[in-house]
């Protein structure tokens, strides 16, 4: 947890929604989950502590999302955010791309948690809007990664471009075969998921820890026979890491 005297509120800002958590040292306070447009969500972060000493935030949303987030604590509790940022290296791990502020920050701060963690060979995935696989070698380099539509983008775009795939019965995201347009178009997408994470591990080679974090990887877990760790925080674990790193 946080090192500071004070509490820390912690943010992992999506592209729909956040979920944010504060601590005080070892001790959790309070977690819950915003959207910008939900009023009581809203005024449950806003309630969430008295006073931060810090306010740390990954984020994948637009500049224009930041901002407003970023007013609307400093308002609040006249503390100015500090938002993480990919880098080069962090506590050992390396990062492949060659601009390295361009990697999405909560691949960056999930691996970074991951491996501190486990310092052997990882396989990281965060399922989330998009399914996002990356690998991590022993020593701490990144290997490279994916990014992979997550089901409600898969099922948006299938929708949008094809005239006769249309159904409004419910079903759920299962591995068998469907008998009903809706099935077969739920169910196949959660073959594409699954199937994704499995390829990528036999892709990879040797052995590897897979961790998972993110709001579709409880399922994934499930589906992929319960094998590695599901980790709900990691991001906000990662985001601490770096955050305390800033802080010290």
């Amino acid at each position: 947890m946080s090192r500071g005297a004070g509490p820390c509120l912690q943010l992992d800002v999506g592209n729909s929604s956040a979920k944010w958590r504060v601590v005080q040292g070892d001790t959790l306070l309070g977690r819950g989950s915003y959207r910008e447009e939900d009023p009581v969500s809203r005024e449950e972060l806003l309630a969430c502590c008295e006073q931060p000493d810090y306010i740390w935030v990954s984020s994948v949303a637009s500049a224009e999302q930041d901002s407003a987030l970023s007013r609307l604590l400093q308002e609040r509790w006249n503390v100015e955010p500090w938002f993480a940022r990919s880098e080069a290296e962090t506590l050992g791990l390396r990062n492949s791309y060659t601009e390295p502020e361009r990697m999405g920050v909560d691949r960056w701060l999930a691996m970074l948690a991951a491996r501190e963690r486990s310092r052997g060979r990882l396989c990281v995935v965060d399922a989330g809007s998009a399914l996002t696989i990356d690998l991590v070698s022993a020593a701490g380099e990144h290997e490279g990664g994916y990014i992979i539509p997550g089901p409600d983008l898969m099922e948006r775009a299938l929708l949008l471009d094809t005239d006769r795939v249309r159904f409004s019965e419910a079903s759920d995201y299962r591995l068998d075969p469907g008998c009903s347009t809706a099935q077969a178009v739920r169910h196949g997408i959660a073959l594409a998921q699954v199937g994704a994470v499995r390829q990528a591990l036999a892709e990879a080679g040797s052995e590897l820890h897979l961790v998972l974090t993110g709001g579709g990887a409880a399922w994934l877990y499930d589906q992929l026979g319960r094998c590695g760790e599901f980790i709900p925080d990691l991001v906000l674990d990662g985001l601490q890491l770096q955050g305390e790193l800033r802080a010290a």
